[in-house]
């Protein structure tokens, strides 16, 4: 997309950060909430990821968020605090453009400039082709699956484990 902008998240995108992700959450499985969280609750998730001093991006174009990224904590006892984990949403009507790829590029190297060593990806649905897809063009493994571990939509859903080295990665200590 020629015209697609990646900015930091501000307190403006919420709605359609929680639009975008809303979707997911009643038509698809990428997410294993049930019920869409709100505006307030959105808010309350961005509030928290920056406070971890964790990124929160977003794509526009013309005007328009189309997607959105950031990087949380992957655990929270101490000794996985050079890990993260990533999620990624895309407006419906602009899959397959290049904004997935776009955010999860930055994302990465954010978390690098960080200093962080591994970034997981957990991705609902086995058959989620199109996020193990661009997971692997950028660079991420294949770590695990977890068998069946939800149940959403009337189906037992698997999740995916994905993992790729940030930086030096596990060559050597973190500074």
């Amino acid at each position: 997309m020629a015209d697609l902008t990646l900015r930091e998240s501000t307190p403006d995108d919420i709605p359609a950060t929680a639009r975008i992700y809303g979707h997911w959450v009643t038509h698809g499985l990428a997410s294993f909430e049930l019920d869409p969280p709100g505006e307030a609750e959105m808010a309350r998730r961005r509030d928290a990821v920056l406070a971890g001093g964790y990124p929160y991006l977003v794509a526009e174009a013309g005007g328009r968020v189309l997607g959105y990224a950031y990087a949380s904590a992957y655990r929270t006892r101490p000794a996985y605090r050079f890990a993260v984990e990533n999620s990624i949403y895309v407006a419906p009507d602009a899959g397959r453009g290049g904004v997935g790829r776009a955010l999860l590029e930055a994302l990465i190297a954010r978390c690098e400039a960080a200093g962080f060593r591994l970034m997981v990806a957990v991705i609902g649905d086995s058959d989620n082709a199109p996020s193990i897809g661009l997971h692997r063009t950028c660079g991420f493994a294949h770590a695990g699956m977890l068998p069946a571990v939800g149940w959403k939509h009337g189906r037992w859903v698997d999740s995916v484990l994905m993992t790729r080295p940030l930086g030096a990665g596990a060559t050597c200590p973190p500074a």
